[in-house]
């Protein structure tokens, strides 16, 4: 990632901008409400084919029997019908003061079928304020364009459609990932230039693009840039100053406005970086310490990281000195980590490994909490840190020259521990942590309702006649996958029973049944080293428990205790492991379905033998147990403790369950478990 001036980069830009109209778009101008009785007051906007925007409405409240009114006849009469509030309701309308509303005809009329919208009293048949729809009148709709055209790198597309003001979707999008450096790019002028802006894809990265074969994506231009602010829209390489594929945007298309929202967060410090949509990083050195500024678009049970990369010159996760922060209630957090393997933190022999607390590795916190505040849902946290540290795991934040940093946004675990990464750049960021001029690319967070995409179905496997479990590990299938179905962080793995993702299991107690598993058995791994065990409470991790809060949890399977009460376990078998055969995992939620996820992956075996664990649950057990893994958190989910199959439990068979995998009838024949 290259790094320049931005000011020259968007000028042309704000050219066009500027001579616009400041006033935010809000749709087609219809006109102003006329005002009778009532202190009604207001602008009217056509949204779309079917709604209105009523800008800065007021009306006293003081009517009896007083509507939102349309109708088809030459003025407002006691003849036409009444339009639901902005909550879909046909209350009789209360006070209204300089509100923004959004209004909606119902029964399929279109604002092409009416001649007049007006507040109307039905009980006085009194018109208090009315605007009148002119002749001929075009309410915003999508309008499609041109096509790209297609240069080079293969691109092309179906004709673009501008959604809203912000919103282009690419039908059958093609594009073959070759450039080194190319990216959607916007921008004003006769033809595409490096006079341009970069706008997130898809998902809000600002990455160079993978590669694309007919895909149909949305893109949203960034901050308030809206489609009125661009001449073009192109597949550029900024490196090259190639255009790979351009379209033109018509003059003033008379498109609906964008419902999303932008907030009005400026960094104050000099140097800012744009990571992602909902991500920015700003900076300022001072003497011996580097002041750092995390803002993001978050959940509050999320988390930001920055820092420094493993490598100094690509990104690498392994020894890279990162800082996680976040907010828990009225406090914050922007705590020093070391990583060393790329799982949640753990104990191996003796030794802790993977994202770790500084002061869990023999370091110490080297970050200083400076401010904390979250407004309108973005998250912002400043600290500083001195630019050289002692600790050996820590990297020496450089004046002079490239940094490359890494970063992420993931989800905390219950003990605000950070679990792993959901958002993540494919490469490293590269930066000049002090640039000759001020770095500034950073544009206003926008808020919109995005795509939240349903969970898979969850996997029932229920069968009176099934005894034996093969029990493998597997990614956790981003938020449709482990996170959709459980609620809960994922820690990147999970496992896979009978070759399903975390499945519900049915089992009847004073019944035997067995797990051949294969969650890994080398404990010096911190990343795959997972026995399999079974207790009462749904997160696992048991190792990583303080010993007060093991005693709190009741161990049924997977775990023996030595005569000084240490647990051990029991159940750690080779590992086969579920692999992403060159697929970005951060396209995991693309698949529609588990079962069109589980065929891009590649089952991976090593020698030796599975474990097997055998339980038979009796009285004492609870209705609802879980499996999991002893090392790592949040990787299983329930079993339901039964006292007998009902026929509602024989008919709901789930088709997988019926078969065993072949992996798990090999080793049963190898092992001779044959169970009744």
């Amino acid at each position: 990632m290259k790094i320049s001036v931005p000011y020259v980069l968007i000028i042309a830009l704000l050219i066009k901008c500027c001579c616009c109209e400041s006033e935010q778009y809000r749709g087609n101008s219809i006109g102003k409400l006329n005002s009778y009785h009532h202190q009604v007051s207001g602008d009217v906007f056509a949204i779309n084919e079917t709604s209105l925007l009523i800008a800065n409405f007021n009306y006293d409240g003081n009517g009896v029997d007083t509507f939102f009114w349309a109708g088809t006849n030459n003025r407002p009469g006691p003849v036409g019908f009444i339009v639901p509030n902005e909550y879909g309701k046909t209350d009789v309308l209360g006070r209204y003061f300089n509100k923004d509303i959004t209004i909606s005809l119902s029964d399929g009329k279109k604002l092409t079928d009416i001649k007049w919208f007006a507040i109307y009293d039905l009980t006085k048949q009194s018109t208090f304020g009315d605007v009148y729809i002119p002749d001929e009148f075009l309410p915003p709709k999508p309008q499609e364009i041109t096509q790209l055209s297609s240069r080079s790198h293969g691109v092309s597309s179906g004709p673009l459609q501008l959604i809203d003001a912000k919103t282009i979707r690419i039908p059958k999008f093609t594009y073959n990932g070759a450039g080194t450096d190319t990216y959607f790019w916007v921008g004003v002028g006769p033809l595409p230039s490096t006079k341009g802006h970069k706008v997130p894809d898809e998902y809000g990265y600002l990455d160079p693009l993978r590669v694309y074969v007919e895909e149909t994506i949305n893109v949203e231009l960034p901050g308030q840039l809206t489609i009125f602010d661009i001449d073009w829209f192109s597949i550029f390489n900024v490196a090259t100053g190639e255009n790979y594929g351009s379209a033109t945007i018509p003059d003033n298309p008379n498109v609906p406005p964008s419902l999303t929202k932008t907030y009005a967060y400026k960094s104050s410090l000099p140097n800012c970086i744009q990571l992602h949509r909902d991500f920015q990083a700003s900076w300022e050195i001072f003497g011996p310490q580097i002041t750092i500024q995390l803002a993001g678009q978050i959940g509050e049970d999320d988390y930001l990281a920055f820092g420094m990369s493993g490598a100094s010159n690509k990104a690498r996760m392994v020894g890279a000195d990162v800082t996680i922060a976040y907010i828990d209630g009225a406090r914050g957090a922007a705590t020093d980590y070391n990583i060393t393997a790329e799982a949640a933190c753990v104990k191996v022999l003796g030794q802790y490994r993977g994202v770790c607390r500084d002061e869990l590795v023999g370091g110490q916190d080297n970050n200083q909490l400076h401010t904390v505040e979250r407004i309108d849902g973005v998250t912002i946290i400043t600290y500083r840190r001195t630019l050289i540290s002692s600790d050996p795991g820590d990297k020496e934040y450089k004046t002079n020259g490239t940094s490359h940093m890494i970063w992420a946004i993931g989800r905390l675990d219950k003990k605000k521990e950070p679990f792993f990464h959901d958002v993540y750049p494919r490469g490293s960021t590269a930066i000049e942590l002090v640039p000759k001029e001020p770095f500034y690319n950073c544009v206003q967070f926008s808020y919109s309702n995005k795509d939240k995409r349903e969970p898979w179905e969850t996997t029932r496997i229920i069968d009176r006649t099934l005894r034996t479990y093969t029990a493998t590990l597997g990614p956790a299938g981003g938020k449709r996958g482990y996170r959709g179905i459980t609620g809960n962080p994922s820690s990147g793995l999970a496992w896979y029973i009978n070759g399903d993702l975390i499945p519900e299991l049915w089992m009847q107690r004073g019944l035997t049944y067995a797990f051949i598993v294969h969650g890994g058995n080398d404990p010096h791994s911190p990343e795959f080293y997972n026995p399999l065990i079974i207790t009462d409470e749904p997160h696992g991790g048991f190792d990583r428990l303080k010993e007060e809060e093991q005693k709190n949890v009741r161990v049924l399977a997977g775990i023996q205790f030595t005569l000084r009460g240490q647990p051990r376990p029991t159940a750690a078998g080779a590992l086969c492991l579920k692999r992403h055969k060159g697929i970005d995992r951060r396209l995991d939620d693309n698949f529609p379905t588990f079962k069109k996820f589980n065929r891009s992956l590649l089952l991976d075996c090593d020698k030796g033998d599975p474990a097997l664990l055998e339980v038979t649950p009796n009285s004492s057990w609870p209705d609802v147990v879980y499996y999991n893994s002893y090392t790592h958190s949040n990787m299983g989910w329930k079993i339901h403790i039964v006292d007998s199959f009902n026929l509602l439990h024989s008919s709901a068979i789930h088709s997988s369950a019926a078969l065993v995998a072949p992996i798990c009838i090999l080793f049963v024949i190898y092992h001779h478990f044959i169970l009744l």
